[in-house]
């Protein structure tokens, strides 16, 4: 790798909240859709708001699904961008994805006292031996803004609770991904994107 982090200009994503959260950290990370800056990134950012089938159809447009799904260097998915890195997405009828990470992300349940889209502050267990979370307490409190969810897998590497317990991070090799958004969740959010350019 020849080259420092990368935020992948998946289209449609608003990324101007993870650029300020980087730069407030000292991390100026490009927005690109360079196949060549991203395959020579030291660390790939694929954010990600709106639909599982527009975001996977401007990947592909783009020539970066293939791309991405072969990246050696850590990579983060954020909200979307975490859930693209399923196999498959249960939006809109069914939309195969990234698959580097297995499992099928699903529609949240509603209920009165439980709306979706999922928006706001949650307690957020976390993996004590994950790097992505060192220097954080066993528990923190995470930003999140999602209607879809995948469940606690093998791979959950931190877990929050709506209505059940759903995979608030996963780590699959050198894929990582939060459903929460670090860019949004003050220190502890911090916290997470620095030991991830850390990795």
């Amino acid at each position: 790798m020849s080259g420092g982090p990368v935020i992948v200009d998946s289209g449609g994503a608003n990324i101007s909240s993870l650029r300020f959260a980087l730069g407030r950290i000292g991390c100026k990370a490009p927005l690109t859709a360079d196949p060549g800056l991203i395959t020579r990134a030291s660390h790939v950012f694929l954010p990600g708001v709106g639909a599982a089938a527009d975001a996977m159809r401007r990947l592909e447009e783009r020539g970066l699904a293939d791309l991405v799904r072969g990246l050696q260097q850590p990579v983060l998915g954020i909200c979307l961008g975490m859930q693209l890195l399923y196999e498959y997405s249960a939006e809109d009828g069914g939309q195969a994805c990234l698959g580097v990470v297995p499992g099928r992300v699903e529609k949240l349940v509603a209920a009165p006292d439980r709306p979706v889209p999922h928006m706001g502050w949650n307690l957020t267990s976390l993996a004590g031996d994950s790097p992505l979370f060192a220097g954080l307490p066993g528990a923190a409190h995470f930003y999140f803004v999602h209607s879809y969810a995948a469940p606690v897998s093998p791979d959950t590497i931190a877990v929050a609770d709506y209505g059940g317990e759903l995979t608030a991070a996963v780590g699959h090799g050198n894929f990582f991904g939060t459903q929460f958004h670090p860019e949004r969740s003050g220190p502890a959010g911090a916290r997470v994107l620095q030991n991830f350019l850390g990795l």
